[in-house]
């Protein structure tokens, strides 16, 4: 069979000709009725998750109401007035839905035409409109990343990894606080020799290097002890505060950036890692030496409502903006007249707008305050515009509750890796035994990462993820690994046929099998679920789509006798195990997960 994919076509969604006819003939339908909606809205409610019964459902709730119908009555006499077509096989209502069955040939010629035949680019739209910015992690250089702030990064790098697929030319940045109160406190104690270091301090750290560590755990450890010590006493609270002021005059002490840069340098190795990197750093203290703050701090101070203090400090009275009542008058300038992280954050902001027209900031929930503080600053220096902020609870573990860097009560990430690797490793041993010990460690390394991205990116940011090493690493769950795992048996699967590097002749009208046909409507779904995971920031949603895809060719897999068909059938079934390994990959690619070839 011909593909129905012209050579060299833009073509992207294999569904696109089936909704827009399902889309047209629901809106002469609906007229008819007087429940008519837009074809926009109508787009909106179409659900394209469903079986046998229709690929597409339409949930007739919102026509029904506006022709005043019980929805399972209007259904009923919505579905008659579609006739089936050479694209729809039939058009049925069953209680508040009508079902529209797509024609099952022309699907599966088009959704392997158009994974085969786009390869990596499968799931991907061309780049168009003006790009956009993703900031995630910006945690402070105080030492090594906790599990809880690890959330921030695999979010934010797989947020980017999919805008950037659904179209959107991304550029992902690390805000660098080098000027605030807890990276002067790291600057502060190791400027001092370390015999003048506090008692307490010293005993907190001694004893407790390791040879070799990473810089980020080695000049980070002092700082929980440094942070109790100083907030009980006055004279180190001065010290620290005149350090604040000649970091922000530019002057601070020479060890001040060295310090910064090592202690980032080692948490940014940890990210690595996990296939984590960022196109850029921005420094909190360039908008001070290129004289943004001082613009901001003109506009500031003839802001609609800004008030200066009795000691000299200015301020925002933020009543009218909805805040917490102790937190509706958000100092910016204090009276010394150094400027507060608030307002240099005003300025970031300000430098995204100008270059990038989609702003997405992901933070904790414990920084839901600092944003909607933001967003009242922006509004009194006159902007319009606000950040996306993508909100996401903590992570905890099952023996230890919520984490915390100023404490000292952390899960820290190279240790979660460290385990994650050894666990993984026994893993891999139990199912392959003669794996050279190279493959054995790079492969368990692979399911190591895969495993911590797969389980705290699957779950919405709005709820609280709780780690347990049985859900993490299982290989039958919902897991990365199983993920991995079935990519895998995929690809044995075209080496076994001798097909590894195609080519992929198929015949749709061999795919007939129903394991064969749900395969087939969750691989066409991909390029969908990739634009609405960009489109609503949902990118658990691509999670769960990576699941759905791995467990139904696990199905199909023990259901279909790929190898052993008959050579009419043959051909086609192999085309599409490429199409799903393929599609898997692709997935795995925007989770951040390595495919693995054997597992």
């Amino acid at each position: 069979m011909a593909s129905p994919i012209e050579p060299g076509s833009e073509e992207t969604d294999p569904l696109t000709p089936f909704v827009d006819e399902v889309l047209d003939r629901l809106s002469t339908a609906l007229a008819a009725l007087g429940g008519p909606l837009s074809r926009e809205v109508l787009a909106g409610q179409l659900e394209l998750e469903g079986g046998p019964e229709g690929e597409i459902a339409f949930p007739t709730h919102r026509a029904a109401a506006a022709a005043k119908k019980a929805p399972p009555e209007f259904a009923a006499q919505l579905a008659p007035r579609i006739s089936p077509s050479s694209r729809l096989r039939s058009v049925s209502a069953k209680g508040a839905y009508v079902n529209f069955a797509l024609a099952p040939s022309e699907l599966t010629a088009r959704t392997l035409a158009l994974a085969l035949g786009r390869g990596g680019r499968y799931g991907h739209r061309p780049v168009v409109g003006r790009p956009g910015c993703v900031e995630h992690t910006s945690a402070n250089p105080t030492g090594p990343f906790h599990i809880g702030r690890v959330r921030n990064a695999i979010i934010g790098d797989t947020v980017a990894r999919v805008v950037r697929a659904a179209g959107t030319a991304v550029t992902t940045q690390y805000y660098v606080d080098d000027m605030g109160r807890q990276a002067s406190l790291i600057t502060w104690i190791w400027s001092k020799p370390r015999a003048d270091w506090p008692a307490p301090v010293r005993a907190a750290v001694d004893g407790a290097e390791v040879p070799g560590e990473k810089p980020d755990a080695y000049r980070g450890r002092p700082y929980p002890a440094v942070s109790a010590y100083v907030k009980e006493h006055p004279d180190a609270q001065a010290e620290v505060a005149a350090m604040i002021r000649a970091i922000e005059s530019g002057a601070p002490p020479p060890l001040h950036r060295e310090l910064t840069e090592a202690i980032l340098g080692g948490m940014l190795a940890s990210l690595a890692r996990l296939d984590i990197r960022f196109d850029e750093f921005v420094w909190e203290s360039d908008f001070l030496r290129d004289g943004s703050v001082e613009r901001v701090l003109e506009r500031m101070h003839g802001a609609p409502h800004a008030v200066r203090e009795a000691n000299g400090a200015w301020a925002i009275d933020a009543a009218g903006y909805g805040l917490p009542k102790e937190s509706t008058r958000v100092v910016f300038q204090r009276a010394d007249g150094t400027s507060l992280y608030v307002l240099r954050d005003v300025a970031y902001h300000l430098a995204k707008f100008a270059r990038f027209d989609r702003v997405v900031d992901v933070l904790g929930q414990d920084h839901l305050l600092h944003a909607r503080t933001l967003n009242a600053l922006l509004a009194e220096v006159g902007t319009s515009r606000t950040p996306t902020y993508l909100i996401y609870q903590d992570i905890t573990v099952p023996e230890g509750g919520r984490m915390s860097t100023r404490s000292g009560s952390a899960v820290w990430l190279d240790q979660l890796l460290a385990e994650a690797v050894d666990r993984a490793r026994r893993e891999v041993l139990a199912r392959r035994e003669d794996l050279p010990e190279a493959d054995t460690e790079r492969i368990a390394e692979a399911v190591a990462t895969g495993a911590i991205r797969y389980h705290i990116v699957r779950v919405a940011p709005e709820k609280p993820v709780v780690f347990r090493w049985e859900d993490a690493l299982s290989f039958e769950g919902r897991s990365g690994p199983f993920v991995q795992y079935s990519y895998a048996r995929a690809a044995s699967l075209l080496r076994k046929a001798g097909a590894d590097g195609g080519p992929y002749p198929f015949d749709p009208d061999r795919l007939s099998d129903v394991e064969e046909l749900a395969l087939v409507r969750i691989v066409a779904r991909f390029p969908r679920t990739v634009e609405y995971a960009a489109r609503s920031l949902h990118v658990q949603s691509v999670a769960a789509y990576a699941h759905d895809l791995a467990d139904q060719f696990n199905r199909f897999y023990h259901a279909v006798p790929v190898l052993r068909s008959a050579d009419d059938e043959r051909a086609s079934r192999i085309a599409l195990v490429a199409a799903v390994r393929q599609t898997l990959g692709n997935a795995l690619d925007l989770l951040g997960i390595a495919r693995l070839e054997t597992m």
